[in-house]
């Protein structure tokens, strides 16, 4: 049985790190864009407030203030929705940050489907792609609150700029203290060798309960949680291809251009093997409750067994 231990949304994970480590250094600055609460950076600006600005609806002029509060020699950290902490300033993000690879963190809270009834115009499932293609940026995309909070840890001291994607639903916590975190690499979740399922965020919960629902079959899936999707584990990845000779991805964002194509990009340049894609196949979500839009929307362990049914019959 997958081992689960208990539900919490990962923008917790994010709040939680954030506090951590503005107790421990006085450089760790964070900006907010109205929505301060709804993305779990309440306590921080509650116990920090001479380090926290709340810049209200302006999240262009946002991530130009952390571009300069970074050239004075603090750490800021960003976080608002996904939607509007990478498309709405992408320009500034792109040209004054990343060009200069200044040290900013972006937290892009409320990604993929399960903001539910906020609708198609909040549901980011295009930032992975938007974020990966900017050069000397990092992105993350961890698979629950324990991984988040591991993530944003990391991400305060690794050099350059850093988005990390995480969501507002309470989603299964699979890993735990112990469960090794390294921005690069990925973590083997499950041993096999008749297929391996590489999953990102929510979508690595899922790939287990797929993988759980194939041993019952007879078929033996390997699952990598692929938290980082830039830079991207291209070992794990070639050594999975070589070992299982077919791989299906698992993302909670579109198939174009996302967690998907930066594994297709490893494997056509050195281990060509059969691919399944899951994730939203080029269309907007809709308003709805979490769990329906992920069904309806093909993200759930049954649509990852399909793609492992059909992948396997292409495989030599």
């Amino acid at each position: 049985m997958v081992k689960v231990f208990g539900k919490k949304a990962t923008r917790f994970g994010f709040g939680e790190a954030l506090v951590e480590l503005g107790q421990k250094d006085n450089k760790i600055f964070v900006l907010g864009a109205d929505t301060v609460s709804s993305v779990a950076i309440n306590k921080f600006q509650e116990m920090f407030p001479e380090r926290f600005a709340n810049v209200g609806i302006a999240e262009t002029n946002m991530l130009g203030m952390a571009a300069g509060i970074s050239i004075a020699g603090f750490i800021p950290f960003v976080s608002t929705y996904g939607v509007f902490a990478s498309g709405r300033p992408w320009e500034q993000i792109r040209t004054t940050i990343c060009y200069s690879n200044l040290n900013v963190k972006i937290g892009g809270s409320h990604s993929g489907l399960m903001v539910g009834p906020d609708g198609a115009t909040h549901q980011a499932l295009e930032e992975i792609a938007i974020m990966r293609c900017l050069p000397n940026m990092t992105v993350l995309v961890p698979c629950d609150v324990v991984e988040t909070k591991k993530a944003t840890l990391a991400a305060a001291y690794f050099p350059g700029p850093v988005y990390i994607r995480y969501g507002r639903e309470n989603i299964p916590i699979v890993t735990d203290d112990s469960t090794p975190f390294e921005i690069g690499k990925a973590v083997k979740m499950k041993e096999g060798k008749d297929v391996c399922i590489m999953a990102c965020g929510s979508m690595v919960y899922e790939s287990l309960m797929a993988a759980e629902i194939l041993e019952q079959e007879g078929i033996k899936a390997r699952v990598l949680n692929i938290h980082t999707i830039k830079p991207i584990d291209k070992q794990a990845i070639i050594e999975a291809a070589n070992d299982c000779g077919a791989i299906v991805t698992a993302e909670e964002h579109q198939i174009f251009g996302g967690f998907g194509s930066a594994v297709a990009e490893v494997i056509v340049a050195n281990s060509p093997v059969p691919m399944e894609f899951v994730g939203v196949n080029d269309t907007f979500g809709e308003s709805g409750k979490a769990a329906d839009l992920m069904v309806k929307y093909g993200l759930k362990d049954i649509n990852i067994v399909e793609a492992v049914k059909k992948v396997l019959k292409r495989k030599k």
